[in-house]
């Protein structure tokens, strides 16, 4: 009794329909729509009733807007708001709207350009070839469901998960038109990450790593092996790292402030995480911001820099995407004795190994720019783990450059390296 008291002027009509029962114009109406009659959609056609009722009391309401289909439209009473109210719109007019709109927050720097791109990456391939000609307010939940199922065929759940959160913000912007009505994107499904869904950590050890570091500035030059360096010893994604200025690091206090990054060629004035933060060095990443400055005053003499990034390319330009030093990273690892991982595992090294050696868990979590629940689930095995001389050799790396490093041994020119020789013997 309790449901069906709370539900009231809504039913089930077959299995695919559900039906409103209320008063407009002194008259009794139950037009049916085509939904399929489950619980959730049963709650959101009595909300949807509500706000209709709502307008009918205020002489809004209009009842060819709301039923489009209804079959018996020629018998409504004349001077009832029986014809739509506005012109409807077709699915790519919504689209080029919310594109403006998302255009407009972009130039008030209230949105990425790198989010805009993103938006208009997944409209363009999943609604405007499917339904793009469609009028926006005739397409049901079943078909979009359907649409959205074959475009996401074979990728991961976070990536099914990102395309869906897009649809679902263009079709709200959309029915903020059409208030009180069904939108059938708030029911496409989202699916649950869990543990095994996630990347695994797989850290270096310290040996590892410096095996890594040390090769990268043997091939490549210092430009690529301090970038790397300073990778492996701060814990950065490589979007913030790209976005790091001379003005950002205190080398006085051995500071440096994340507040941007770049992602796919676009400044971004915020973090992943939108929120800034403040990164107190070890001394061996402060060793490398001073050689990265030294190399960095030597190209821009050269007339190779015009900007004020603080790590760039080996011909002086600021990094605007992840393919160059991937690659980079991919022929390293190539000639090393080592497990391949991603490059991304540079900054779950360096979480590890802090973890490893004691360092408060909520500062370590903080200056990596993320929560400390996360910090835990994801490097537990690697707290537990930790041995002495781990430790040990942890604590030395922090705390200076191998003395090779420092005497600037080594850096020599293979044929992977692309910096200027001139430049590449600093």
């Amino acid at each position: 009794m309790g449901k069906k008291s709370e539900l009231s002027g809504i039913r089930a009509r077959g299995s695919n329909r559900i039906e409103f029962d209320f008063m407009f114009a002194g008259i009794r109406y139950r037009p049916t729509v085509k939904r399929i009659p489950n619980e959730a959609n049963l709650r959101r056609a009595h909300q949807q009733l509500k706000h209709m009722k709502t307008r009918v009391e205020r002489g809004e309401f209009n009842f060819a807007d709301e039923f489009p289909d209804y079959r018996f439209r020629t018998a409504l009473p004349a001077g009832n708001n029986v014809e739509p109210s506005i012109k409807p719109e077709t699915c790519n007019e919504v689209v080029d709207k919310f594109i403006a709109y998302c255009e407009l927050r972009v130039s008030k720097d209230d949105m990425a350009a790198s989010t805009l791109e993103d938006y208009e990456e997944v409209l363009d391939r999943v609604v405007r070839p499917e339904i793009g000609p469609d009028l926006f307010e005739r397409v049901i939940y079943s078909r979009l469901a359907a649409i959205v199922a074959a475009k996401t065929k074979g990728v991961k759940k976070k990536t099914y998960n990102n395309i869906v959160s897009v649809v679902r913000t263009y079709f709200k912007f959309g029915y903020k038109d059409h208030p009180g009505k069904f939108n059938p994107a708030l029911a496409l499904p989202g699916f649950r990450i869990t543990a095994k869904d996630r990347p695994k950590v797989h850290p270096f050890a310290i040996q590892e790593a410096e095996l890594i570091i040390a090769a990268s500035h043997r091939m490549h030059g210092e430009w690529y092996g301090n970038y790397q360096e300073f990778l492996f010893f701060t814990a950065l994604r490589h979007s913030e790292v790209f976005a790091l200025e001379v003005d950002d690091c205190d080398l006085v206090n051995g500071k440096i402030s994340i507040t941007k990054a770049v992602v796919n060629g676009q400044p971004k004035n915020r973090t992943k995480t939108n929120q800034d933060r403040e990164i107190n060095l070890c001394p061996r990443a402060l060793q490398v911001l001073h050689a990265q400055l030294s190399l960095r005053a030597q190209m821009a003499a050269a007339g190779m820099i015009n900007h004020n990034r603080m790590f760039f390319t080996a011909v002086g330009e600021p990094f605007v995407n992840t393919f160059l030093p991937y690659r980079r990273w991919t022929e390293v690892l190539e000639t090393l004795p080592l497990r391949y991982r991603k490059p991304y595992n540079s900054r779950h090294s360096f979480i590890s190994w802090r973890l490893m050696i004691g360092h408060n868990r909520l500062l370590v979590a903080q200056e990596a720019g993320h929560s400390v629940s996360t910090m835990e689930r994801a490097y537990a095995a690697w707290i537990t783990g930790a041995k002495p001389e781990d430790i040990e050799r942890i604590k030395a790396a922090m705390a200076s450059r191998p003395l090779t490093e420092n005497a600037g041994e080594d850096r020599t020119i293979s044929k992977h390296s692309d910096i200027p020789r001139q430049v590449a013997t600093v």
